[in-house]
């Protein structure tokens, strides 16, 4: 995730942020909001043929419950799942971790330009793979609804 939306605006004070992969997952974008706006949010799904890239986030516990209720866990948007990831460091390491999944999806929908846009952000600032952030770009997005607009201040 982005900093500025991770730390700003969803107010989550992380300790750490660290590039890793999550092997067996596969990242999709087509899980509805919490609210129907007309596009798709990220999601991981299993899939022993890949992994997913992303941020090991070190977080103390009442920033994880906030993380919770700002993804809405708490009314079955995601729920958390144990995983273990390893680092993207030349002398990777595994590590035992929390991450958010959804069994909501509805393949039909594309991420709007904006959220793609913050996953490419947040891909670049953390240091991933330049591959990654390519196959980002490529993905099919779509303009914000205006329903997805009425909720941006």
């Amino acid at each position: 995730m982005e900093t500025a939306t991770f730390s700003g605006r969803r107010g989550i004070a992380f300790l750490r942020a660290v590039p890793a992969r999550l092997g067996g997952w596969r990242l999709v974008l087509d899980k509805p909001g919490i609210v129907p706006v007309g596009h798709g949010f990220a999601n991981i799904v299993p899939d022993d043929t890949t992994v997913v890239l992303g941020v090991l986030y070190g977080m103390r516990a009442s920033d994880l419950d906030h993380l919770d209720l700002t993804e809405g866990v708490l009314i079955g948007n995601y729920r958390r799942v144990e995983v273990v990831g390893e680092t993207l460091a030349s002398a990777a390491t595994r590590v035992a971790a929390q991450t958010f999944v959804s069994d909501r999806r509805d393949i039909s929908l594309r991420p709007s330009t904006r959220y793609l846009a913050c996953l490419i952000a947040g891909a670049l600032g953390h240091g991933l793979p330049a591959a990654y952030v390519e196959w980002l770009r490529a993905v099919p997005a779509c303009e914000e609804s205006a329903e997805a607009l009425s909720f941006r201040p």
